[in-house]
C-alpha cells in the first residue's frame, strides 16, 4: 500500500461515508431477514449463503466461495492471494423458525430495526460488508488485500461443521473481528468457553400396573444423578453446570426404559472445561440405580475467550474511536460463546461484539437500534485499515 493511499484514508471521514450508505445497509439487512435462515434447515441455509455471494459481488465486486461441510454452506471471500491477515467473522443462520417474519415482520419504526435475526447477527454481517466497501472505494482493487470475510451456517447450533474453516482461515491473522450484536454496544473481551453434554440413561420397561417391580426406572436414575451434575459448578471460578432439556418414559402406563438430560457447561478457563469433563464421565461410571447404565455423547464445544487475547485490539478500537469523533467503547466479559472462542483459543488477537447494538437474542423483542449502524461500520472500517497497513 503506498504512502498517498495512507494518507488519503487517515483524511477521510469515515462516518460520513458509513451514513451516506445506510439506507442502502438497510436495504441489504431486510434482504437477508426476509430470506429466513434457520439452522437446521440445510436447504434454507445454502439458499442464505448463495444470496450473500452475490450481495458480496454486488457491493464489492468480488466473487466468493461457497464451502460446504457436512452439508451446510458456508461463504468465504478472500482478497489477494496470501494468507488472511484480517479475518470478519460472520454468521447467517438464526434460531427462528419459518414463519416468524408473520409475526414479526421486518420494520425500521421509530429508529428501531426489527425481525429475526436483525440483532443476531444478520445486521453485523452486513455491516462488514459495507465496511469494506468503505476502504475498496478509498484503497482502490488492491486496498483490501490480506482481508477475508467468513460468514458460517452453523454458529447458531455450535459451528460443529464450520470450526475448522474458522480456524485454518485466521491461522495466520494478525486480527479476527467478531460482527456478534452487543446489548448497549460494549465490545466483548473476554467470553467463557463451552461443553455441550446429552447423558442418556438406560433402564429397563415394564407394566407400570401390573409389574412395575420388574422394571428399572431410567427416569429415576436420571433424577438421582442430577444433583451430582449439579454439584460440578463452581460460582467463585465462574463455572456454571446446568440441567437443562430432560425427556424419560413413552407411555403414562411404562416404566421408563431410557432418559435424558441435556447439560450446558460454562467456564472462564480450558482447566475448567477439562475439570468438568472428566468429573461428568466419571460420574457416568457410577449410576445411582442399581441396574440402569449410562451413556455420555458430546463434550467440549468452545474453548474460553480470555482477555488477553482482546486487549491490544481493544486499546487500537478506543483510539480509532477517539480519531473518529465516537464515543470511546466499553468492554465486558460475558458468559456466552461465540466463533469468537475458537480463533481466541488458539491465541489470535480477537475482539468481538462490534455488530449491531441493540437487545433481544433469541427473544421476541430482538432489535437493533438504526443509529448506531453507521458509526460502528466506520469503526470497524478503520480497525480493518488500521491492521492491514500496520
Amino acid at each position: 500500500m503506498t504512502t498517498s493511499q495512507t494518507s488519503d484514508l487517515q483524511s477521510a471521514d469515515l462516518v460520513a461515508k458509513a451514513n451516506d450508505r445506510l439506507p442502502l445497509i438497510l436495504e441489504d439487512i431486510e434482504r437477508v431477514i426476509t430470506k429466513e435462515t434457520p439452522s437446521h434447515d440445510k436447504e434454507a441455509v445454502a439458499a442464505g449463503a448463495a444470496d450473500f455471494v452475490e450481495l458480496l459481488r454486488e457491493r464489492l465486486g468480488a466473487t466468493a466461495e461457497v464451502i460446504t461441510v457436512d452439508d451446510t454452506a458456508h461463504v468465504r471471500l478472500r482478497f489477494g492471494s496470501g494468507p488472511a491477515r484480517v479475518v470478519l467473522l460472520n454468521h447467517q443462520d438464526t434460531v427462528w423458525p419459518h414463519g416468524t417474519l408473520d409475526r414479526i415482520p421486518f420494520s425500521t419504526d421509530d429508529g428501531i430495526l426489527r425481525g429475526p435475526g436483525s440483532f443476531d447477527m444478520l445486521t453485523g454481517a452486513i455491516m462488514s460488508i459495507h465496511a469494506s466497501a468503505i476502504l475498496r472505494e478509498h484503497l482502490g482493487e488492491g486496498g483490501l488485500d490480506g482481508l477475508s470475510i467468513l460468514v458460517s451456517g452453523d454458529e447458531e447450533i455450535g459451528s460443529i461443521s464450520s470450526s475448522d474453516l474458522i480456524r485454518a482461515e485466521a491461522a495466520e491473522a494478525k486480527a479476527v473481528y467478531v460482527m456478534e450484536a452487543s446489548a448497549g454496544g460494549a465490545l466483548k473481551l473476554e467470553r467463557k468457553g463451552t461443553s455441550n453434554y446429552v447423558l442418556v440413561f438406560t433402564g429397563k420397561a415394564s407394566h407400570a400396573g401390573l409389574e412395575p417391580e420388574k422394571g428399572i426406572n431410567a427416569g429415576m436414575a436420571l433424577a438421582l444423578h442430577l444433583p451430582l451434575v449439579a454439584d460440578l459448578a463452581d460460582t467463585e471460578a465462574g463455572t456454571s453446570v446446568v440441567p437443562t432439556v430432560i425427556s424419560a418414559g413413552t407411555t403414562s402406563n411404562t416404566v421408563p426404559a431410557e432418559a435424558r438430560v441435556d447439560i450446558d457447561v460454562r467456564a472462564r478457563t480450558a482447566a475448567e472445561l477439562d475439570r468438568v469433563d472428566a468429573a461428568i464421565r466419571e460420574l457416568a461410571t457410577r449410576p445411582q440405580l442399581e441396574g440402569s447404565s449410562i451413556e455420555v455423547l458430546g463434550g467440549i464445544n468452545r474453548p474460553p475467550f480470555e482477555r488477553e487475547q482482546s486487549a491490544v485490539l481493544f486499546e487500537r478500537a478506543t483510539a480509532l474511536a477517539a480519531e473518529l469523533g465516537l464515543p470511546a467503547p466499553e468492554g465486558v466479559s460475558v458468559g456466552g460463546a461465540s466463533d469468537g472462542n475458537f480463533t481466541a483459543g488458539d491465541g489470535i488477537a480477537t475482539l468481538d461484539g462490534l455488530g449491531a447494538v441493540g437487545d433481544g437474542a433469541h427473544a421476541e423483542h430482538e432489535h437493533a437500534v438504526i443509529d448506531e449502524i453507521a458509526p460502528r461500520t466506520a469503526l470497524l472500517a478503520a480497525l480493518i485499515a488500521d491492521q492491514l497497513q500496520g
